[in-house]
């Protein structure tokens, strides 16, 4: 079965480590799950405005997102059912580690 990421604040800007995430994931063979507000499409992917639009259930939920939105998102991600919250340096937050870990 191929892995599944929802990326978080993907970005359609290549020099975003955000578009480039999804680059990576995508060699590694991921099946990726670009998620922007705006829905654009992201390295040629189309994009899910929020969490609650992926099409199921993904092995790792990536955000690259500041961390009073990634506090806010955080029932959404709960609600997914993913295994696994990646937080890459920035979106990290006492607050966000302590709702996930009770989660």
């Amino acid at each position: 079965m191929i892995p599944t990421v929802a990326i978080v604040g993907a970005s359609p800007n290549p020099d975003r480590y955000a578009f480039q995430a999804v680059q990576a994931y995508r060699r590694a063979g991921w099946t990726v799950w670009p998620v922007h507000p705006k829905g654009e499409p992201v390295d040629g992917l189309s994009a899910f405005r929020d969490l609650a639009a992926l099409p199921g259930r993904p092995d790792i939920v990536c955000l690259y997102v500041n961390p009073a939105a990634a506090e806010a998102l955080l029932p959404a991600i709960v609600a997914t059912g993913t295994p696994l919250l990646w937080l890459n340096p920035g979106t990290e937050s006492d607050a966000l580690i302590a709702g996930a870990r009770a989660a």
